[in-house]
Parts: C-alpha cells; sequence; structure tokens
C-alpha cells in the first residue's frame, strides 16, 4: 500500500554598506561637541493589523471521478458509513502490517479525529482524499490519496488501501491508473510518486502496472511495523506526465 541573506561577521560588513573612514590626516574627523538640537520626531502611527494568513497555496477542486467501474468520491467525516470504512481500514492487520500511520485510528472517535485532520489538510491544498466506491451500488472498497502535494515542483505522492473483503478485484490498480490520469490531466502535475515497504510485492506489482517505474530503495525511509521510534528501507516508484499512459487490458 502505499505511501535568504547572510548577516555580516566581525570586520565584515553587508554588501552596499560604506567602509568607515578616517580623516585625511589619519586622525579620526571632528566632531562638533554641541551639536544642534534634532527635529522632532513624529508622533508613532498605529501599527498595521496584520493580514489574515492563507492556506499554503490554493486547494484543488476535488470532483467525482468516474472510470474502470469505479467512482471515487470525496471522504464525508459525517457519514456513518465513511468513518466506519476508515475506521475498518486502518485496523485492518494487513494494513497495520505496512503501514504506521502518525494518527493512530482504534476506535469510532479516533477515527473521526483521522478523518478531520485529513480534510482540513484537504482545505488547505496539501493532500486529496478520495472514498473508492463501486460505480454501481456505491459500496465502499478502499482509498486513495495524493499527499505532499508540492505546486512549485509539480509533484505528489500517492498512498492508498482497500478493504479486506474487496482485494483480488484489482481495486487498486484500476483507483490507481484513474487518479493518476485525473492528476495529469487537470492538477497538471508533472511527477507522481509511490513508495511502499520492502517486499510488499502485490505494491510493487500495481504501482508496475500502472506505468510507475521502480527508481531504487529508500533506506529508513518508512517507519517500522508498529512501531515510530525505528525506519525500515522502501522502494520508489514514480511516473511523470510525459510517460505513456499503460493499457490496463
Amino acid at each position: 500500500m502505499g505511501r535568504g541573506g547572510e548577516r555580516a561577521g566581525p570586520g565584515l560588513r553587508s554588501e552596499g554598506e560604506a567602509p568607515f573612514r578616517t580623516g585625511f590626516n589619519g586622525r579620526m574627523p571632528s566632531v562638533d561637541a554641541h551639536p544642534p538640537n534634532p527635529p522632532a520626531r513624529p508622533a508613532p502611527s498605529a501599527p498595521a493589523r496584520p493580514a489574515p494568513s492563507a492556506p499554503a497555496h490554493p486547494a484543488p477542486s476535488v470532483p467525482d471521478l468516474y472510470g474502470h467501474g469505479l467512482r471515487l468520491r470525496p471522504w464525508d467525516p459525517d457519514s456513518d458509513v465513511d468513518v466506519e470504512a476508515w475506521l475498518h481500514g486502518h485496523t485492518d492487520p494487513v494494513f497495520r502490517r505496512w503501514n504506521t500511520p502518525l494518527r493512530t485510528v482504534h476506535d469510532i472517535d479516533s477515527a473521526r479525529e483521522s478523518m478531520a485532520a485529513r480534510a482540513e489538510s484537504v482545505a488547505r491544498g496539501t493532500s486529496v482524499a478520495y472514498c473508492v466506491t463501486e460505480a454501481d451500488g456505491g459500496a465502499v472498497l478502499g482509498h486513495i490519496g495524493l499527499n505532499a502535494m508540492d505546486p512549485v515542483m509539480s509533484r505528489a505522492s500517492l498512498g492508498y488501501w482497500v478493504l479486506p473483503g474487496a482485494r483480488g478485484r484489482g481495486v487498486a490498480t484500476r483507483a490507481l491508473a484513474l487518479t493518476s490520469r485525473w492528476a495529469f490531466s487537470e492538477l497538471e502535475l508533472h511527477r507522481l510518486e509511490l513508495d511502499h515497504a520492502l517486499r510488499h510485492e502485490a505494491s510493487c506489482r500495481i504501482a508496475e502496472r500502472c506505468g510507475f517505474r521502480y527508481e531504487g530503495t529508500l533506506r529508513g525511509a518508512m517507519f517500522a511495523e508498529g512501531r515510530q521510534d525505528a525506519f525500515r528501507d522502501a522502494h520508489l516508484h514514480a511516473r511523470l506526465a510525459t510517460d505513456p499512459e499503460p493499457a490496463l487490458g
């Protein structure tokens, strides 16, 4: 499952600063012992109020996506069905083997808190979260999302999970293909990355099937299973907007 300026130091001066000079005779220039009174200072003006903080960057519109027999829609933190699916996905032993989230989900309340935190990230424009459902009937199958969205470098990372009862049906492959197409064509991203823990062969196959080339091993790039004080290696896959779109067949 995928996952300036410098201060001048002693003896130095800032660029553009005039050097300190003595008089022509090598002595310090004379200074009037009784300088004229300085002009009166104007009364200080009231400090300007700081402008309200803006989002990190504008949040993209998150439309429903259809294709490959799937409907991808935003998660709804107010939906009991969605919260229960989120809880089920995050407490699944297979999910926990390959993923160690920062925010642990263990009951309905923590599931709602986790979903609310994800919704805040979406509102800030740093991520997108999709609930993967059947196009016909709307049954929840899993999750796929864009994370660490960087508009400057035009890239993002992808992560996903599939509920136990929906595995073996190509859900992750179809959702990844659909989301990637949207990210390249509508968000106009240039690079999408996907990483997964070593020995997670299923994620490796899904990534390569969707055109995400294997680019190498990232040392100590993920939390170890069930721990946030230890790390494990990960495989990095990536796909560029200029890469050919794979045929799922």
